[in-house]
């Protein structure tokens, strides 16, 4: 105690009043990588919302164009179909084509002047043969009866328009888009075919017209899947069946209208698809835009502020471990004051407790018995409990050292007083060396019976030990043990009364033959028994 006190005042007592610095270097470490991690979770969510947001804007930029396409489309073809229209009434009505030709191809010429998006107007009648159109030359022995529209006119009663599959001209040798109508004889029998033809070239020049990079791709389709015109232009696909494909087979059945992202099984590119189905005419539009090309520029802005933000992380960490290293050697530092100051307070500790302990039998010394005596008085007094307390002689000691020499007889006082220690079993118990051979136990708590019982098995233990003892009339070494108890009162007894009542019970133990415990109360029972008074 004399030198821990020395040390704080030289030091000032600070350490009572240093605040603990390792949680600092924690915080410090926790707040570097919680600034990290923000900037990078803030810069993760922000990436991907672009990306959202991006993706959305093209979503409704491929529905706007997939209506702008559905409305041109419809509008071409409805133009057409009505010229048509015009045309079975004027036949069904006049029924003297044969005698109108010259008047009738004028109508007609005049009609495709009038459309753009006409290649050509076409009469057929019953058995395929050209009746007239809206060339300049009739070619002669010319028939249509193999035609798809034909096909399907003779064999509907339909007066319904019919698109049919993309075909190559028989006149000019282009690729169109054909539009047909049935009329009737007076009678309503199969009369022929009138057809409008429409250049694939006006769907392919107004589909360029509308940027959707290189790979997007815009389609104009039969309901049956059957391909009209695509964009990119690729001959081999006019004509082709894409029903089994996502479009027709996944997402038309259940939505008319709708925007879709999946992989093209004709070209393998993903792109945002937004289609609808035409109301009038059974047609299908789609506009598609390479989802790749749509994130292009998100992908070299999300590449460019990632790289600002790797770079600012690895500043702050860099900045970060130079604040830890600076934090961890003042922390060392401390460390050390720390560590020279429990030393110091083990050190002290140490003498305290070599200072309370007996040194030859490892228990608590007279100096550390007579203050826990004290204490435990003053506790039992306050709380109107027992105190009780055994001391312990060792019969016949001086003979056994007298005999064995005094280095056998240290060696049994240690023995002894391991078993006296290992019978206490509470923490507030006390055992002591008392002097010489004698020895003590302080118990807190307890009454007589208990103090007998705790004693007897003290006495029990030392006897099995079984250490010979040729001085004694056991053979062994033995021990006698006197018992008191008792609740304090103030004023009436005190801390040496406990004691002299145990000793005069272990002399009674010694004098009744040793090897035994005895207390007081056995005593005065037995002189009450008698008829004896007893005194006080």
């Amino acid at each position: 105690m004399m030198f821990s006190n020395m040390w704080e005042r030289r030091l000032g007592s600070p350490f009572a009043r240093l605040p603990p610095r390792l949680p600092v270097m924690y915080l410090a470490i926790f707040f570097v990588v919680l600034v990290c991690s923000s900037l990078i979770g803030i810069h993760v969510w922000l990436t991907a919302h672009a990306r959202s947001v991006q993706l959305g804007e093209s979503e409704v930029a491929a529905a706007n164009l997939a209506e702008a396409l559905g409305q041109h489309a419809y509008d071409t073809i409805k133009e057409a179909d009505t010229v048509l229209v015009g045309l079975v009434e004027r036949l069904e009505n006049d029924g003297k084509l044969e005698l109108e030709l010259d008047r009738f191809h004028t109508l007609l010429e005049h009609r495709v002047a009038e459309l753009p998006q006409l290649h050509g107007l076409f009469v057929y009648g019953a058995d395929g043969r050209w009746l007239v159109n809206s060339q300049a030359v009739l070619l002669k022995g010319k028939n249509n009866s193999d035609r798809e529209y034909f096909i399907y006119h003779r064999e509907h009663a339909d007066r319904g328009a019919h698109i049919g599959p993309p075909v190559r001209s028989k006149s000019t040798g282009d690729w169109i888009v054909t539009v047909s109508r049935r009329f009737n004889q007076a009678d309503g029998a199969f009369g022929g075919v009138v057809l409008a033809t429409i250049n694939m070239d006006y769907f392919q020049k107004f589909f360029q017209r509308f940027k959707i990079g290189q790979d997007g791709a815009i389609q104009l389709v039969l309901d049956d899947g059957i391909m009209l015109v695509r964009r990119p232009f690729n001959e081999k696909s006019l004509g082709r069946d894409i029903s089994k494909l996502p479009l027709f087979h996944d997402y038309l059945p259940r939505a008319s209208v709708g925007t879709v992202t999946f992989t093209s099984a004709q070209d393998g590119v993903t792109r945002i698809n937004s289609y609808r189905r035409l109301e009038a005419y059974p047609l299908v539009i789609s506009a598609a835009l390479s989802r790749d090309e749509v994130l292009a520029q998100w992908r070299a802005d999300a590449y460019f502020y990632s790289g600002a933000v790797v770079i600012l992380v690895l500043a702050i960490c860099l900045l970060g471990i130079r604040l830890v290293r600076q934090i961890n050697l003042r922390t060392r530092a401390e460390a050390e004051l720390v560590r020279a100051r429990n030393s110091l307070v083990t050190l002290n500790q140490t003498l305290e407790r070599l200072a309370m302990q007996d040194g030859l039998t490892g228990l608590s010394n007279r100096r550390h018995f007579d203050a826990s005596l004290k204490n435990e008085f003053s506790r039992a007094m306050r709380g109107a409990n027992s105190l009780a307390l055994i001391m312990i002689d060792v019969d016949s000691f001086k003979q056994y050292n007298d005999i064995f020499g005094h280095a056998a007889g240290d060696e049994c006082l240690r023995a002894i007083s391991k078993v006296i220690a290992d019978c206490k079993h509470r923490p507030g118990d006390i055992a002591a060396r008392y002097g010489g051979e004698e020895l003590a136990v302080l118990l807190p708590g307890t009454d007589v019976a208990g103090a007998l019982a705790v004693g007897e098995t003290i006495r029990a233990a030392i006897a099995e030990l079984n250490i010979k003892h040729p001085g004694s009339a056991t053979g062994h070494v033995t021990v006698s043990a006197g018992v008191e108890a008792f609740a304090p009162v103030r004023f009436e007894t005190e801390p040496l009364d406990l004691v002299k009542a145990a000793d005069q019970a272990l002399y009674r133990a010694k004098s009744l033959g040793r090897n035994r415990v005895h207390s007081n109360i056995i005593d005065r029972e037995v002189r009450l028994a008698s008829g004896v008074g007893v005194a006080g």
